[in-house]
């Protein structure tokens, strides 16, 4: 979820049948009448092989804060970096009960970017925003 002033916007991607689908995509037509909400729906098609990319997992964790996941996002977008899957959550710490904030994501890195600098840059963004955090490869 991502703040935009006093609104919010929430990204999903949803894969199903077409009978699933199409009742979600009821559903929430009904429910932004009924909420005042604007929803938007874009439909697409399977995503084509790129050999030229590398598997990284990334891994944050840090004090709850706002903008976390819009940050990281801007990040990797900015580098032409896929975003094939983010998974987040919300938890109290064991022994002082902090918010805290951890994001798990699987990105994709083109060929053509030098590791060593994104790995750099990626440590240094997490310096500023206060987040603990490790970028590697994907062992198959």
């Amino acid at each position: 979820m991502t703040t935009l002033g006093s609104e919010f916007a929430v990204l999903m991607l949803v894969s199903g049948s077409w009978h699933t689908l199409s009742r979600l995509e009821t559903a929430l037509d009904k429910l932004s009448a009924e909420q005042h909400l604007t929803v938007a729906i874009r439909k697409t098609g399977a995503r084509a092989v790129r050999n030229d990319r590398m598997p990284y997992a990334v891994d944050v964790v840090s004090l709850d804060q706002q903008g976390i996941v819009y940050n990281l996002a801007e990040f990797f977008a900015i580098r032409d970096i896929e975003i094939a899957d983010v998974a987040t959550r919300r938890y109290s710490a064991a022994h002082t009960g902090a918010q805290m904030f951890a994001v798990q994501m699987a990105v994709n890195i083109p060929s053509s970017v030098s590791i060593s600098h994104l790995r750099d840059d990626f440590l240094e963004l997490c310096d500023r925003l206060n987040l603990d955090a490790i970028i590697e490869p994907v062992k198959s």
